[in-house]
């Protein structure tokens, strides 16, 4: 049997410290036995885009899924993103062949539409109703792990500012969180065999976004006490993921093969994406021919900015799921004027997003194709005049997505610029400056996240039981995954799999 343990966005500086420190004995001693690949993955440009790519072994350009709520062409709209089609993970596409699965809280993951033989649980260790959405299959296996285990605890992210209190709840969440991944494996593990089981920590990825530091928290709300704790919550869910990696391990045998992955990094928050909305207007809509006042027009982060995030999570959870998702969805770009719209900022957290408003591809699209070259060298030109309020660089770069995923059979759905941010924190930004096009402040307090993604640090640790390791002939990558777990299924021959076995038979 294949386990792959997906140790979900985890700090390469966090792990490193750690390590060192001997805090992580159960990941140090898988080390010891097996190999390190460093794995190339989508994360540079579309962070969230690394979740299909490893599921499914098939890459950003082919599947176009690169953020919760994306943008809809044809109904000129944002939508959540299981209004778009999506490859099928490795073990739906194994599960004809009669390989049987054990998966628990696969991120960003839909129910599968033709059901593999086995055991299969989302939103088990926590609920988060945009990217962990709770679905079993056989039904029912989630009211027998409540029963025996407890329910699941909500992490939903509410964008914004938060207290310590709201904190304080959230990290023993967290903590509690991977143990729960080890009670259901080593349950379901003792009841029946399993040909692939694909268990993800989710807690190391919430816990990165919200406590990688306290720089988004009222340091005048914080005694001491309350300070100590919150700021080893990162830490201590780490350790909590390494006590369950080690449960995990010792109930899978001597012969068993094991993969500890990670698709994204995580290190201190450097996004200013909450602000490009306004630099891009400042941008195409100099104040001389705008029909309204600078700032008027509807931005969903004015809106977080205006409500405190207490109340919209109070909102948000006395809404049913799907009218939460859809209501979300349509905040966004809520209120652009289309006819003269044209570009707009994609929504985003981590790096910026910018697509044109193209003639022939957008349902009102009103810039013709053979300009969209010029436009996005004006945009490009105008964000790189922008500086941080203190004179300091905010835009590393500005990419055409089409010179990096210029083919694809989705590679229509994604935005048509990616805005590189530069490598200082960004939580305490108030806003940014052009000499060129003014002032934008930040409005509220941006994301409230105080980690977010890194370019690179993916990885996978590959120990061999039964298997033998193989020496990659290229560097590895991110679909490199999915294809070892089809090597040790029998099922190398299937279509459509990029990737290279990282473990042979």
């Amino acid at each position: 049997m294949l386990t792959i343990v997906q140790f979900d966005a985890a700090s390469a500086s966090v792990l490193g410290r750690l390590l060192s420190d001997g805090l992580l004995p159960n990941l140090a001693r898988l080390r010891e036995r097996g190999v390190w690949h460093e794995l190339a993955a989508p994360a540079t440009q579309f962070a969230a885009g690394a979740q299909h790519t490893l599921y499914s072994g098939v890459p950003l350009a082919e599947h176009g899924l690169f953020y919760p709520f994306q943008w809809s062409a044809p109904e000129q709209r944002v939508r959540y993103m299981s209004a778009f089609p999506a490859p099928p993970p490795i073990w739906e596409r194994l599960g004809p062949r009669g390989t049987r699965t054990l998966a628990v809280d696969p991120y960003e993951s839909r129910p599968p539409s033709d059901p593999p033989p086995g055991a299969l649980v989302c939103g088990w260790q926590l609920h988060d109703r945009v990217v962990l959405r709770r679905w079993d299959s056989p039904g029912g296996e989630h009211r027998r792990l409540q029963r025996l285990f407890g329910p699941p605890q909500p992490v939903d992210e509410v964008f914004g500012r938060h207290t310590a209190g709201e904190m304080l709840a959230l990290r023993r969440r967290l903590v509690a969180a991977p143990g729960r991944v080890a009670d259901a494996a080593g349950l379901l593990l003792a009841e029946q065999p399993f040909d692939l089981a694909w268990l993800t920590f989710c807690a190391a990825h919430v816990a990165g976004h919200q406590f990688f530091d306290l720089s988004q928290l009222d340091p005048a709300g914080l005694d001491r006490a309350t300070e100590r704790v919150l700021g080893s919550t990162v830490d201590h869910v780490y350790r909590a993921v390494d006590a369950a990696l080690g449960r995990i391990a010792a109930a899978l045998g001597e012969d068993a093969d094991l993969m500890v992955v990670c698709p994204v990094g995580m290190e201190i928050n450097t996004s200013r994406a909450d602000m490009l909305p306004e630099m891009l207007r400042a941008v195409l809509d100099p104040p001389v021919e705008r029909p309204t006042p600078a700032g008027s027009t509807s931005s969903i982060w004015r809106l977080r900015a205006a409500l405190p995030s207490g109340v919209r999570a109070k909102v948000a959870a006395a809404l049913p799921e799907r009218a939460a998702l859809d209501l979300t969805a349509r905040l966004e770009l809520r209120g652009v004027d289309w006819s003269r719209t044209r570009a707009f900022a994609h929504p985003a957290e981590n790096q910026g997003y910018v697509r044109l408003n193209i003639r022939g591809r957008e349902r009102d699209g009103i810039v013709e194709p053979d300009d969209a070259k010029e436009l996005m060298e004006e945009i490009a030109s105008g964000l790189f005049t922008f500086t941080d309020l203190d004179g300091a660089p905010a835009v590393r770069s500005v990419e055409r997505v089409a010179d990096l995923f210029g083919t694809g059979e989705r590679a229509h759905q994604l935005p048509d610029l990616i805005v590189r941010w530069v490598d200082t924190p960004a939580t305490r930004v108030l806003g940014m400056r052009s000499e060129r096009y003014g002032t934008v402040l930040r409005h509220g307090a941006g994301s409230g996240r105080s980690g977010n993604h890194t370019e690179g640090d993916a990885w996978a640790l590959v120990v061999p039981g039964a298997s033998r390791p193989v020496t990659p002939t290229r560097p590895p990558q991110l679909e490199d995954v999915a294809a070892t777990a089809a090597a040790l299924a029998g099922a190398g021959d299937l279509p459509d799999l990029p990737g290279h076995p990282l473990l042979q038979p």
